[in-house]
């Protein structure tokens, strides 16, 4: 696995990503109507490029094939978390973390946060994030459940 920054004129394959993670691993969590207006399959291609160019996102590769991207803010937000669906369980998202953890302590960030899917919570409370707020998030006009969550660097 390769982890690298993200190269502009790959937004489309990063969305793949993203749908494919909100379908695939969150299908059991939120309804069809909440997955779809999470993750719809008409979108803007240029305001989600315009998205990404201002994230900067860390992209997870396997053998050449984007599986996974996450960013990481100024402010220790991470605003984007995501693992393609058939690559769950491959250790995909442990890498990402970890490259996270890494680049946060290089930029000297003390605290890390993310508003976190039901389906995404165990997963970063399994690497040290603890649910700060409960909340109710709406997309496209349709609520759904969410969490913030934050986890203060050691050292």
């Amino acid at each position: 696995m390769h982890i690298r920054d993200y190269i502009p004129g790959e937004a489309a394959e990063l969305r793949r990503v993203f749908a494919s993670s909100v379908h695939t691993l969150a299908r059991g969590v939120y309804t069809p109507e909440q997955l779809d207006a999470w993750a719809p399959a008409a979108y803007d291609q240029q305001a989600w490029a315009d998205k990404l160019n201002a994230m900067r996102p860390f992209v997870a590769l396997i053998e050449g094939r984007v599986v996974g991207y996450a960013d990481l803010q100024a402010t220790g937000h991470v605003g984007h978390f995501f693992v393609a669906g058939d690559a769950s369980g491959r250790g995909v998202g442990g890498a990402l973390m970890r490259h996270l953890h890494n680049v946060a302590a290089a930029r000297g960030i003390s605290r890390l946060s993310a508003d976190v899917s039901l389906a995404a919570e165990g997963f970063f409370a399994r690497h040290g994030f603890v649910v700060e707020q409960r909340r109710t998030v709406v997309a496209r006009g349709v609520p759904m459940a969410n969490a913030r969550m934050v986890k203060a660097m050691d050292g």
